[in-house]
């Protein structure tokens, strides 16, 4: 096989990308990636195919292909190496490089020290979501908002919930990781790894080479440093997914997503929950809208929230941890029977002696990558969370898949976070993709927004559920769409919807000629799309 990059004109969306991939499938092209955007595809072409055969196919595609060049092939890794891609660490990251690599052709391995799996499954989306959803459950058993219906919650059993939650886990790292060792092909190597130089890591004494690495190492909880933390006995987002008590009273140092989500879990729970935060006000990075209406949600719920908190210390008292904080000046003493500390995620690279592999680390021990994820080594790539960029599971294996096709692949794909959808699992859901307006107008545009409360979409209405909010940032001149921000019931389903107009550049004015089925949420985001002109209120079901 040789790799080709071929310039190809004529496509104008993804669909003339399936067409071109589809005429080079047919003459034999393996590995192909056609991009509209680049006007190219790179692909594999046999080397008893010629090259003037997929320009011919792509030509008869109906599409104009220009000139084509050779790419690295497989055989410029070199000879040296006993595996050609080593990659530290097995989450989301990892596996999808693994399953891309061997998609290319190549040998591979996977290096754990730990449980395989990464945080996503483990400790991190799965278990915590599945007692949110447990938490849920039990918050509107007891506090639904419809007269007439009478619901009731007997004593929560977290022990059992947790057994439950354990067996999901197990079930869901066998099915989506463990398994795919074997039939995918790659290896798994235990233990803990370190690199000795440039090209060679030490696991458990064992000195292996490799043509290429990935580092994919994920992060885990950053404890700040506060007087008397180490000795409190605190809980981090790992460990309080394992408690088999509730705790009458939970306090909370953080005030982000994990922060909220997790305290919101032990709230409906039956908790007393009271949120810490060192910002004036919760979710500072965001809009303020979206910050305000998850304030008034939190308050609204009966959670505890003090904002402005500088910490003196914190101390064990018996059966209680006292945090000591002031607010404004004045002096308070916070007690709980847990602590939780969510103050964020450090990257994990302190084991694996960088220094060693020439690889530079930024200031909060992430490693630095290029838009192609190499490092400063160019035999090591990096991807996830160990390079802090945004903390999500999708996120890290897309990072993962694309290092795999620059590191063996021959490609040079760049990474584009341009348009990555964040979800807060609260209830209600926080959802934000594109710019916030700040955001917007740092970067030069003349912004326009649009706000509609959520008491303004029919569906809220009908649940009886309308704390919350839609935003929508757009061009002012060109009314692109720039960022949509969202705070309601479901808006981690409505945000897929909004991605794609930030994606592929729509306007308000495509959201507004685009039909949405009445008494759903997503139907909000048309809704907010009148508010740039119309009075919302004042129109009829399902007005445009």
């Amino acid at each position: 096989m040789k790799k080709y990059r071929i310039h190809v004109q004529g496509m104008t969306c993804t669909g003339c990308e399936e067409h071109v991939a589809m005429a080079l499938e047919s003459i034999g092209a393996a590995n192909i990636e056609a991009s509209f955007r680049r006007n190219e595809a790179t692909f594999d072409l046999p080397d008893d195919v010629a090259i003037e055969t997929a320009q011919k196919a792509i030509n008869e595609a109906k599409y104009q292909s220009g000139d084509a060049e050779v790419i690295e092939s497989h055989d410029a890794l070199g000879d040296e190496g006993d595996y050609d891609f080593l990659i530290i660490g097995s989450g989301g990251a990892a596996f999808s490089a693994a399953i891309q690599a061997v998609e290319h052709g190549v040998k591979v391995a996977i290096i754990e020290r730990g449980t395989v799996g990464g945080t996503c499954v483990n400790v991190g989306c799965v278990p915590s979501k599945t007692l949110m959803r447990a938490g849920e459950i039990n918050h509107l058993a007891k506090n639904n908002p419809f007269l007439g219906l009478t619901t009731s919650a007997g004593t929560v059993d977290l022990a059992e919930l947790v057994k439950q939650k354990n067996e999901l886990v197990t079930e869901m790292r066998e099915q989506k990781y463990e398994h795919l060792i074997g039939e995918y092909g790659f290896e798994l190597i235990r233990g803990e790894a370190k690199f000795v130089n440039e090209k060679t890591i030490e696991v458990s004494g064992r000195k292996l080479t490799a043509k290429r690495f990935l580092i994919a190492t994920g992060a885990s909880p950053s404890i700040p440093d506060i007087p008397g933390l180490k000795d409190a006995n605190y809980l981090t987002s790992t460990s309080l997914l394992d408690l088999k008590e509730l705790p009458k009273r939970l306090a909370v140092i953080g005030s982000g997503y994990i922060a909220l989500e997790l305290g919101q879990l032990f709230h409906n729970l039956g908790s007393e929950v009271t949120l810490l935060q060192r910002s004036p006000r919760l979710l500072k990075e965001y809009d303020p809208e979206i910050s305000e209406s998850v304030t008034k949600a939190v308050t609204e719920q009966g959670m505890n929230l003090i904002t402005g908190v500088t910490y003196e210390h914190v101390e064990d008292n018996g059966d209680l941890k006292q945090i000591h904080i002031s607010v404004n000046g004045e002096k308070k003493v916070i007690e709980a029977e847990q602590l939780l500390i969510a103050t964020g995620r450090k990257p994990n690279t302190e084991a694996l002696n960088l220094r060693a592999a020439n690889v530079i680390i930024g200031s909060k021990g992430e490693i630095v990558v290029d838009d192609f994820l190499k490092t400063s080594n160019p035999w090591i790539y990096a991807a996830g969370d160990v390079t802090m960029g945004p903390q999500f599971v999708y996120v890290a294996a897309y990072e993962g898949r694309i290092a795999s096709d620059n590191a063996v692949g021959g490609l040079e794909k760049k990474v584009n976070l341009e348009s990555v959808p964040g979800v807060m699992f609260t209830s209600p859901a926080v959802a934000t993709v594109g710019l916030t307006e700040e955001q917007a107008t740092a970067k030069g545009y003349e912004v326009k927004t649009s706000i509609l409360p959520l008491d303004s979409v029919p569906r809220a209405l009908v649940n009886r559920e309308t704390t919350g909010v839609f935003k929508l940032v757009a061009d002012s001149k060109s009314l692109k769409v720039l960022g949509v921000h969202i705070v309601a019931e479901n808006a981690g389903d409505v945000i897929y919807a909004a991605t794609l107009a930030v994606k592929f550049g729509l306007t308000v004015e495509d959201l507004h000629d685009t039909l949405a089925p009445y008494l759903t949420i997503v139907e909000g985001l048309k809704l907010v799309t009148l508010t740039f002109n119309k009075d919302v209120s004042k129109l009829s079901c399902c007005a445009g």
